[in-house]
């Protein structure tokens, strides 16, 4: 009897072992599929995501091929100049929904009335404006609940430093160029406060710790850089110096936009890992 016992005893230890051996194969092969699947989800969304950008890849390249300095102001011009902007802000409108009205989208909106602005040298302090309050949106943008918040460390609070120091420093070596100009009672603290909301707009961007978006708010203060030691007339012209201001601003934009289209999709990325 006692050999009886043992052998079912045997028995059912075998079958319970095999079980087990069942549901882990089973789950591996659920872990396998599922990986397979994140895979190519993830490969269909940036499929997807250079699709709905490429409008803006073809108006960038037509701006380019239009432009020359000796262009004259007038709306065409205009309205090729702002065309990138504007279809920027459909794309990651058309991606993200009406979160990013209060935000990437309506600054790229605004964006593209300084666009406009900026054709009329008259129209320069009215294009600032509009670029002040998309930056404004910006911030208010990475300050949402789709950008996944990080504690301060010790690099990003010298960063921080560093553009504030730098934006200083520039903001001081402008400041007798500003005071030439004509209207310098208004510009100059215009200038003063745009170069402050810009500098929020790119500490925000390295709280997120995302390289799209800080990537975009870097080459758009390159980008503000160089048109402002042209428009202060800091340096004498430069041969392709609006190549320079276009190139890196709509390289600035086209970098944001990527970071608050897949903000929502990196954060969903992070909840699913610490569910796992």
């Amino acid at each position: 009897m006692c050999g009886f016992h043992e052998a079912c005893r045997r028995s059912r230890s075998l079958k319970l072992a095999k079980q087990e051996e069942a549901l882990c194969s089973v789950d591996n092969m659920d872990i396998l599929e599922t990986d397979a699947y994140d895979r190519r989800q993830r490969r269909n969304t940036s499929c997807a995501l250079l699709f709905s950008l490429t409008p803006f890849f073809l108006a960038s390249a037509a701006y380019f091929y239009l432009y020359t300095p000796d262009t004259p102001a007038s709306i065409i011009l205009a309205a090729v100049k702002s065309a990138p902007a504007l279809l920027l802000a459909a794309a990651v409108l058309s991606w993200n929904g009406g979160q990013s009205v209060v935000g990437v989208a309506g600054g790229l909106v605004l964006s593209a009335v300084g666009d406009c602005c900026l054709i009329w040298p008259g129209f320069f302090l009215h294009g600032m404006a509009a670029f002040a309050v998309a930056h404004l949106l910006y911030s208010l943008s990475f300050l949402s609940s789709r950008y996944e918040a990080y504690s301060s460390s010790s690099w990003t609070g010298l960063l921080y430093l560093i553009l504030v120091v730098i934006a200083g420093s520039f903001y001081a070596y402008l400041f007798p160029f500003l005071q030439k100009d004509p209207k310098s009672d208004l510009l100059t603290p215009a200038v003063g406060v745009y170069v402050i909301l810009i500098t929020m707009t790119g500490i925000l961007a390295i709280r997120t710790r995302r390289a799209f978006t800080l990537l975009g708010s870097l080459f758009f203060i390159v980008s503000d850089i160089a048109l402002a030691l042209q428009q202060f007339k800091v340096t004498a012209p430069v041969q392709h110096g609006n190549t320079v201001v276009m190139v890196t601003y709509y390289l600035a934009q086209l970098l944001i936009s990527i970071g608050d289209m897949r903000a929502v999709e990196i954060k969903n990325e992070f909840a699913k890992w610490k569910r796992s």
